[in-house]
Parts: C-alpha cells; sequence; structure tokens
C-alpha cells in the first residue's frame, strides 16, 4: 500500500463532507470540532462523542502550562509556535472575562533541595517560594514566551463556543467501532451515528479501535498530580516552577512541575510511568505513594503548600498518549474512504490541540493544510 501524505487529500474540495463524528471529548477533539464547525459554517454538521464527560482524562487534569519555543529543533516545533499564538488569538475571542485563565507568565528552573534550609536562597526568587534550599534559579520563559492555561476550563468553554455558535452536538456514548468504507460509527449501546468524515482523537484509547491498532500502538503513560488551594492565593506569583529535586541523597532526581492558576489554585505535577489505562477513564485513580510524594514536593517549595496549611483540592492522575515513536500522529488513515486520526501529543496536548485542531479542519474541509504542514505526523509514516 503507497504512503498517503496527510498535507494534502486529493479531491477533497468536489464533495465537502457533511456530516462529521469526532470520537472523543477531550481538547484535541473538541479544538478539531470547533475549527471544523466554525470553517465549515453552514457545509457541516459536526458531532463530538463522548464516553464519560468533557475533558475527564488528560485534558482536564493536565497542568496547562504553554511554551512557544520549546519544542524548537523537533519535529513539533512549527505545530508548537502555530498552535502557541493560536491560543493567544483563541483567547482574546473566548476568555472574556478570564472564563478559562488564560495568562502570560514567567518559568523558572529551580534545584531543590528536601532540606528547610534557606541558606542559598536566591533573592531573586519570588516571596512565596520559602519553603527549600535552592542552590540557584534560572529564568527560562518570559510573559513573551510562556504562558498558561486551566485546561479543564478551556477545553469546556472552546466546545461550550462550538456548540452555541456553530451548531455542534454532543453525544454521550463509548464508540465500539468504526465503519473503515465511513459509513459511520458503532456505539457500544448500538446506536449507529452516520458520518461522511469520522476523526479519531481518543487519546491513549484510540488503538482499542482496530483501524488504528492495524496501523499503529499508542500507548498511555501515567502522570500524577495535585491540585492545592493555598490560604492566601494571592500572594502566590505567576510563575510556574521546573524544578530538579532528589528526595533521598543518591537517589533518584525527579523533575517535578508547579503552576500557580488565576483560579487561586495550583497545580504539581511529578511522577510519571508506563500503564495501561482503564477501560473507563474515570476509573483512573493515582497510587498513594506518588500522591503523597508530590504534597512532599509542594511543602518543601513553599510554606504556603504544606499539607497542615493548603486546602487538598484533586489527587489525580491521568494517561498521556504516546504513539511509539513519541510524535503526534496527525491525518488521514491510509487505505479508509474518510477517516483521520489525532492522537499521541504526549506531554503537549493542551499546547498542540489549537493548531492540531485546526490543521485537521483544513485539512478536511480544503484539502489541504495551510498553517502548519502535517507531513511529520502522517498515519502514513507507519507503513514505511
Amino acid at each position: 500500500m503507497d504512503a498517503e501524505p496527510s498535507t494534502t487529500t486529493a479531491g477533497s474540495n468536489s464533495q465537502l463532507p457533511r456530516r462529521i463524528v469526532i470520537c472523543g471529548g477531550g481538547v484535541i477533539g473538541v479544538c478539531t470540532a470547533y475549527f471544523l464547525a466554525s470553517k465549515g459554517s453552514d457545509r457541516v454538521s459536526v458531532t463530538v462523542v463522548e464516553r464519560s464527560s468533557i475533558a475527564c482524562a488528560a485534558s482536564g487534569k493536565a497542568g496547562g502550562f504553554l511554551a512557544l519555543d520549546w519544542c524548537d529543533g523537533t519535529p513539533v516545533a512549527d505545530l508548537a509556535r502555530a498552535s502557541f499564538l493560536l491560543h493567544r488569538s483563541l483567547s482574546d475571542l473566548l476568555d472574556g472575562p478570564r472564563a478559562y485563565g488564560y495568562r502570560p507568565l514567567s518559568a523558572l528552573s529551580l534545584p531543590l533541595s528536601p532540606s528547610d534550609s534557606t541558606e542559598s536562597r536566591s533573592l531573586a526568587l519570588p516571596s512565596w517560594i520559602d519553603g527549600s534550599a535552592v542552590s540557584q534559579s534560572r529564568t527560562i520563559g518570559t510573559p513573551e514566551t510562556t504562558a498558561q492555561v486551566h485546561p479543564q476550563l478551556f477545553t469546556r468553554t472552546v466546545l461550550s463556543s462550538a456548540t452555541a455558535e456553530y451548531g455542534v452536538e454532543v453525544v454521550f456514548g463509548e464508540v465500539q467501532n468504526v465503519e473503515v468504507e465511513g459509513t459511520g460509527v458503532r456505539l457500544r449501546d448500538g446506536r449507529i451515528l452516520p458520518a461522511d468524515v469520522v476523526v479519531i482523537a481518543l487519546g491513549p484509547w484510540s488503538s482499542r479501535l482496530q483501524i488504528i491498532s492495524d496501523l499503529f500502538h499508542v500507548s498511555g503513560l501515567k502522570a500524577h498530580s495535585i491540585v492545592l488551594r493555598p490560604p492566601e492565593p494571592a500572594v502566590i506569583s505567576p510563575h510556574a516552577l521546573f524544578l530538579s529535586y532528589q528526595p533521598t541523597p543518591g537517589g533518584k532526581i525527579l523533575d517535578p512541575e508547579v503552576y500557580p492558576r488565576p483560579t487561586g489554585e495550583v497545580y504539581i505535577c511529578g511522577p510519571t510511568e508506563e500503564a495501561t489505562p482503564p477501560d473507563n477513564p474515570e476509573d483512573i485513580a493515582g497510587e498513594p505513594e506518588s500522591i503523597a510524594l508530590l504534597h512532599q514536593i509542594a511543602g518543601t517549595v513553599s510554606s504556603h503548600l504544606k499539607a497542615s496549611v493548603a486546602e487538598t483540592v484533586a489527587e489525580q492522575a491521568c494517561f498521556l498518549p504516546c504513539a511509539d515513536d513519541k510524535l503526534p500522529v496527525i491525518g488521514k488513515i491510509p487505505g479508509s474512504k474518510n477517516c483521520y486520526v489525532a492522537t499521541g501529543h504526549t506531554c503537549w496536548g493542551i499546547l498542540n490541540a489549537p493548531a492540531t485542531g485546526a490543521a485537521l479542519a483544513e485539512l478536511i474541509l480544503e484539502g489541504r493544510s495551510t498553517i502548519v504542514n502535517l507531513d511529520p505526523f502522517s498515519p502514513a509514516r507507519f507503513l514505511r
């Protein structure tokens, strides 16, 4: 079978699709629905199918950190840059007043010690970072190059706009299989959703569909996080922290991250492990040891985040979708009539969702993506 490029779909201008079903109510599926509906206007009807609730998995439990140039030098660089700028324009359009917490912020690199000593504290640090020995700090992102969103609120705000402004419909049900010939999507309860075009955006659950598993595999990287609410949120400045932390002398060095949010919460993530996602995203639970470690790290960073002081809002885990080559998979599935896929975004799913959705919408509606070259992410690469 010949490889098919994902950036151009021959002949798609001659017969525009009418009914588009998107499998997956996470950030990738929702952004794709939004751009399909807004670009397609009255030419298409778009339906999002979700088993549980919108943004119930990684899209609701991720950190929401955005970076303009952190993917430079990789195949994802152009996608990330285009998406960072789209986040900015979407915030002007949708985020008023601060519907999903978009804001530029600074990012700091901080090596930490589990010691409570502050003798080596950097005077340049924000005052709330007062709970650990910091040998040095380094600015690695500025408000011009780094920003954040609240990922669950972002996903749901985009979908709300898509439903209210463009008539996107949401159907709740578990996808059982996709008809390869493009006739529709069959749900586990027996319902069939007719479709001229199907988009599979089920994250690590994508490869449970045979049309995907026959071509490539999507694994899940289980990531843990906690969300805390300090007693005085106003003292927590907008600085994303990227830590280097060694819990015990000679032990493994960890790379946890801390993201204060404009909602008054502070998000802390850290330990990851290879694992198999459960059938239902609602059944995902964090490992007690990993959650306890995150609380330890939070208290090491700041007295405002100690377990005895801050309210625990959430202790959770999610699965980051990873293709075998660790690159996103975006484009038309080779050999299918009109079936597309968008998955495998690893830890950059929130960042890269807008450009993924916009590029895929162009590909489906116009036959070519102009916002970013999708060839590096084509599913056809797995045929080689």
